[in-house]
């Protein structure tokens, strides 16, 4: 993609690095199967926008800031997911363009030019955290025996809370609120946001087994792992596709026809090292409680192989960049909006 030299400003502004989410345990939804998870970070980093290097660089006014983030809010709002919205083009980004025009038959170019994105699409908007948010987060301890002892595995902190509600990364958050102490947010406190649809994990209720949907019984989902992207479609009709994180080389997701056959919602999750390492179910194992920071998220989707689904995370930062047990790791933003659109006995096809 070409960049002017005003986008290129913006760029140098916004370098942002990748923050680790902790607790990332591995084991199984004890409702449904044993799924194969992904290896936990290493560890915890937050994240900061770079300054520019040469003070003759200009910085970007406030409408070209707007500008650059205005594209992945609006592929976020129609379901082409462009990964976590920053202020950076990249990847992610490129191939929501190109699903966003196959979507809606525009030529496919993988740069925005052609989008109908509305000048008026707003960017950013503010929230004031309430005190109901407060029983969202909370201490989590790092290891799954600990974890184990409590009801609930919740944010770490506010930040993290907002991160994932407005589907961004620290470096944006920290960016657009360059007074505030982040690790320091509290109740009362108002932050600016980009205008995405929340993710309200208070409206995400604990559900065993959804129901059956007769009205998406046409529809399909196409994991494609080297372009790590799940789509759904109805027939030739792609409805919207997000970035995953797939198996890694040595434990692959498994290729085929496949079928989805149970959907939970706030699952626990049942983990066991000898799973992990190597594919036994062992007496050694710890039932972590629902949350978000759950080792697969707010949901989990099982197919007609064992062990393996498609799932939220604890870790939105890696996906699409690290690699699974076998599994299909989507944001927690991202997998709710999904279910939404899914049902229980749909094919899944990974290529």
């Amino acid at each position: 993609m070409k960049l002017s030299p005003a986008t290129t400003a913006i760029l140098l502004l916004c370098v942002f690095q990748l923050g680790a989410r902790g607790a990332a345990s591995v084991g199984a939804p004890a409702s449904l199967q044993s799924p194969q998870m992904q290896s936990p970070p290493t560890s915890l980093a937050g994240s900061r926008p770079n300054t520019p290097e040469k003070a003759s660089v200009r910085q970007p006014s406030a409408k070209e800031r707007e500008a650059q983030v205005r594209l992945p809010i609006f592929l976020d709002s129609a379901l082409v997911g462009p990964g976590k919205v920053d202020c950076l083009p990249g990847e992610f980004t490129n191939k929501a363009v190109a699903h966003y025009q196959r979507a809606h038959a525009l030529p496919i170019t993988g740069t925005p030019e052609n989008l109908p994105i509305p000048q008026g699409l707003p960017v950013f908007a503010e929230y004031t955290i309430k005190p109901d948010d407060r029983k969202f987060v909370g201490n989590l301890p790092s290891k799954p025996q600990e974890q184990s002892r409590l009801q609930y595995l919740p944010y770490e902190s506010f930040s993290e809370f907002l991160t994932e509600r407005f589907h961004c990364s620290v470096g944006l958050l920290e960016y657009l609120n360059g007074g505030i102490t982040l690790d320091h947010l509290k109740v009362g406190d108002t932050v600016k946001v980009p205008a995405v649809e929340p993710f309200q994990i208070e409206d995400v209720r604990a559900i065993a087994t959804l129901p059956e949907n007769p009205e998406f019984k046409g529809r399909s989902i196409r994991i494609d792992r080297k372009e790590r992207q799940l789509e759904l479609s109805e027939g030739e009709q792609l409805l919207a596709s997000v970035p995953i994180t797939p198996g890694s080389p040595s434990l692959p997701t498994p290729p085929g026809k496949w079928k989805l056959m149970a959907i939970s919602t706030m699952p626990t999750f049942r983990w066991d090292e000898g799973v992990l390492n190597h594919g036994v179910r062992t007496d050694q194992f710890f039932m972590l409680p629902p949350g978000p920071n759950n080792p697969v998220g707010v949901a989990w989707c099982a197919l007609n192989r064992s062990g393996i689904g498609i799932h939220g995370t604890n870790q939105p930062d890696t996906i699409g960049r690290a690699s699974s047990h076998g599994c299909m790791r989507v944001a927690n933003w991202d997998v709710v909006r999904i279910l939404q659109r899914i049902t229980p006995g749909i094919p899944v096809l990974i290529e």
